[in-house]
């Protein structure tokens, strides 16, 4: 479905923000990995656009994220800072990478980094009241982690809470619910960053990004909820099958495109 003059359907996109929201409170993600290819395999939206769009999206779904899991005490404020500090600059070197790489590159980016997600996950044994002791090591790391992951965020759309989240129970050893609270705060620093790049560059629609966002906002508070209900083990493995939905998707949609150009 074709976009005209940049507008595209409501209610789709306010189906895709719904979408969105319910993982994003589930898993502490921003909902990129649910945004991007509904923007594109349903609304048919470009792919860079679809990833520029998705980081703006992300903003109102964190803000509202971030208060659900706060109200519960699902927040580590000390990690969410080292990570923002790190991902709003990296934010920045994303958005020029998705300036600049060639769109098959980016679209196989994203399905590499959904694969790699889903193997990690079964490596991520997750601990629920886990204790963290912040030192100035373990602090420097995570501003670190959160410079690779606007790096790698940014060119194939998502906030980075799918890299964090396990980065952070399986190398910092911090319980799931405050790694998936602590990712959502580090997203609004990133989101802004990174909205604020890609609309210099061309690669986001903003209007289209905040009914998605706004949308999402909706669900948040509810899959929050959710998030304490389902035990560690078994939101890994939803969110792992979820993944491999979607890869499997994309990689479908790539096969009959090739097919299509073949004959």
């Amino acid at each position: 479905m074709k976009a005209i003059d940049g507008r595209y359907p409501i209610p789709r996109l306010i189906i895709t923000g719904l979408a969105a929201g319910l993982l994003s409170g589930l898993f502490g993600i921003g909902g990129g990995t649910v945004i991007v290819p509904l923007l594109t395999l349903w609304i048919g939206m470009d792919h860079k656009v679809a990833a520029g769009t998705s980081i703006t999206a992300m903003l109102p779904t964190a803000l509202v994220g971030v208060t659900s899991y706060a109200l519960r005490g699902n927040i580590n404020w000390l990690v969410a800072l080292a990570l923002a500090l790190g991902i709003t600059v990296g934010a920045q070197l994303g958005s020029r990478l998705l300036d600049r790489l060639p769109l098959n590159v980016v679209k196989g980016a994203f399905v590499a980094f959904l694969l790699a997600v889903v193997v990690t996950l079964w490596f991520v044994i997750p601990v629920r009241d886990s204790p963290f002791h912040m030192t100035w090591l373990s602090f420097l790391l995570l501003i670190l982690t959160g410079l690779l992951t606007g790096v790698i965020a940014g060119p194939i759309g998502v906030g980075g809470g799918a890299i964090v989240v396990p980065a952070m129970m399986f190398f910092f050893g911090i319980g799931d619910l405050v790694a998936r609270g602590s990712s959502l705060l580090m997203m609004i620093p990133g989101s802004i960053s990174g909205t604020v790049a890609n609309t210099k560059r061309g690669n986001v629609n903003v209007r289209a990004g905040l009914i998605v966002g706004l949308a999402a906002s909706v669900c948040v508070p509810f899959s929050s909820y959710l998030a304490g209900v389902f035990t560690p083990f078994q939101g890994n493995v939803l969110f792992s099958a979820y993944l491999l939905f979607v890869a499997g998707q994309m990689i479908w949609r790539a096969y009959r495109e090739s097919k299509g150009k073949g004959r």
